[in-house]
């Protein structure tokens, strides 16, 4: 009996540790899954001041997205397809929260280029990243361009590109997550996927 309560407890112990974690590469990540909690983080808004991510969510249902950073075309042109879609997406009673491992400097650039109104909140140290089980390690030629855009906070990892829709209450509805950095979860889809959720 002791044998088995030991090996429950160390298997419990892993799984919370894995969601932790960095990845060895994205296909090895092991996101949260739908019905799981957002943990409540602190993060940085774009004037640096420390933000609850929990206070965020529950003003009104989100739409969290994770990118790489305003250095990545990918994500930039991610970014402007949701600002395009913003109305859309604020009609149907819902916020958009995008999170990257830029600093917080760097996110007043990236909400320029991008026309960003919606929020951008920075993550440098990757405590929720990595918590969302999306973190993993950034290939060699990556690292120093993290580096550079998280000012120094962050020299390892990047997120993969996800979207994850959530309740008040943190509760994921729906996730996006793609280990392929160039494939992102078109508008058109996002906002049927939040009508559906209605």
């Amino acid at each position: 009996m002791k044998k088995l309560l030991f090996i429950f407890l160390a298997t419990l112990t892993w799984a919370a540790n894995a969601q932790n974690m960095i990845a060895k590469s994205a296909t090895d990540i092991a996101p949260l899954l739908i019905g799981e909690k957002i943990p409540n983080l602190t993060l940085k808004s774009s004037d640096n001041t420390d933000v609850q991510i929990s206070d965020l969510l529950k003003k009104k249902k989100t739409v969290l997205v994770f990118y790489r950073g305003g250095w990545c075309p990918y994500c930039n042109m991610h970014l402007q397809a949701l600002a395009e879609a913003e109305k859309q997406v604020l009609d149907l009673g819902y916020q958009i929260i995008a999170v990257s491992p830029d600093s917080a400097e760097n996110l007043k650039m990236t909400a320029e280029k991008d026309k960003v109104k919606y929020t951008l909140l920075s993550d440098s140290k990757g405590e929720l990243i990595k918590a969302m089980g999306i973190a993993f390690e950034a290939p060699e030629n990556y690292k120093s361009v993290i580096n550079v855009n998280s000012k120094g906070m962050n020299t390892s990892f990047l997120p993969v590109p996800s979207v994850f829709v959530v309740n008040p209450q943190s509760d994921i509805l729906f996730e996006y997550v793609s280990p392929d950095f160039k494939h992102r979860i078109t508008t058109e889809l996002l906002v049927s996927v939040l009508k559906n959720l209605k």
